[in-house]
């Protein structure tokens, strides 16, 4: 297959000056948050090339790009160009020494996101700078162009979003790796039970802010607890509720489709009235319409009831492509 899209002509027209200067903005908010909380440190040169799934594409991906160009490579076993294209772009990623991040992606594990991004044929390449998505190149390609591509996709990153990559340190360890000489782990502490039922307990009793601090006191030990992660995301969304009038909430989002905040609160309700569908759709639009922190603040709302509702609902999964559509 001959490779096509080899052009960055595209990055002018997706990076358009509003929206440039909006994602600047946020890659700029982003590093330096990053670099107040030491998030933003030198990673060893086997944290350049990464594999990404559906269910961590907005952390691998999405969030990386306000620090440095991620690069996608859509491949799957079957494909031998991708045999050809694949370690080629590996090698590249680690000369380029932290100005790209190279992501790899599964088309056969991850079908949701080769559709979303539209991909009739592998191998394929996408880019996500600062947030925004454009399509580099399909097919295996001579490795001069696909430098030139690289170089160009560098400086669109640094000239129009600021992007100044990250920093690589040649001694550095895995991200994954143990010191020769660590101590195992310990356990987080546990169990949970009784934490557990004292929030259920009191969000029966309508106590929402307890039920928060509670299932947040669990997070803190254990981040990846589901229990606390549903109870979290339920009673944050009733408290917000909870002091609601359902008619004046629903006027004044028919009244104003285009105010975020009555969107947002038009969809907590039609979530907790069973309106799944509804909620979702109405925050999709949102996210379609706006752009900024409205955008965000929709978008986040989006994925906070997808917690409530739980990833394997279909509901969840229809709406996740809906939403994919409408941000790339």
């Amino acid at each position: 297959m001959q490779p096509r899209n080899m052009s960055m002509s595209g990055v002018v027209d997706l990076a358009a000056v509003k929206a440039a200067g909006e994602a600047k903005a946020k890659a700029e908010q982003a590093r330096a948050e990053a670099s107040r909380t030491g998030g933003a440190g030198a990673v060893a040169p086997t944290a350049l090339v990464i594999d990404v799934d559906e269910a961590g594409f907005e952390r691998d991906v999405l969030q990386r790009s306000a620090e440095v160009p991620v690069v996608i490579d859509f491949w799957a076993e079957w494909c031998e160009p991708c045999k050809q294209l694949g370690p080629l772009l590996e090698r590249l990623a680690v000369e380029y020494n932290g100005r790209f991040l190279l992501a790899k992606v599964d088309v056969d594990a991850n079908q949701m996101l080769m559709q979303q991004f539209g991909i009739q044929g592998i191998p394929a390449v996408f880019a996500v700078v600062a947030g925004q998505a454009l399509p580099l190149f399909q097919g295996a390609a001579p490795e001069a162009q696909i430098r030139e591509t690289l170089d160009q996709l560098i400086q669109v990153g640094e000239e129009r979003f600021g992007l100044t990559g990250i920093t690589v340190d040649p001694d550095a360890a895995p991200a994954d790796a143990a010191p020769a000489d660590a101590v195992p782990a310990e356990v987080p502490a546990g169990p949970y039970d009784a934490v557990l039922e004292a929030a259920a307990s009191a969000l029966d009793a309508n106590d929402f802010g307890g039920a928060v601090q509670a299932y947040k006191n669990v997070l803190a030990d254990d981040p990846g607890n589901p229990e606390a992660k549903l109870g979290l995301s339920q009673a944050e969304l009733l408290g917000r509720v909870q002091s609601m009038d359902p008619q004046a909430v629903r006027k004044e989002a028919a009244d104003n489709p285009g105010d975020v905040n009555a969107q947002l609160a038009a969809a907590d309700l039609d979530l907790v009235g069973g309106h799944v569908e509804d909620a979702f759709g109405r925050l999709v639009e949102a996210v379609r319409r706006t752009a900024g922190d409205d955008r965000d603040a929709a978008r986040l709302r989006l994925l906070e009831l997808f917690e409530v509702i739980g990833p394997e609902d279909p509901r969840v999964t229809a709406a996740r492509t809906s939403l994919a559509r409408v941000l790339f």
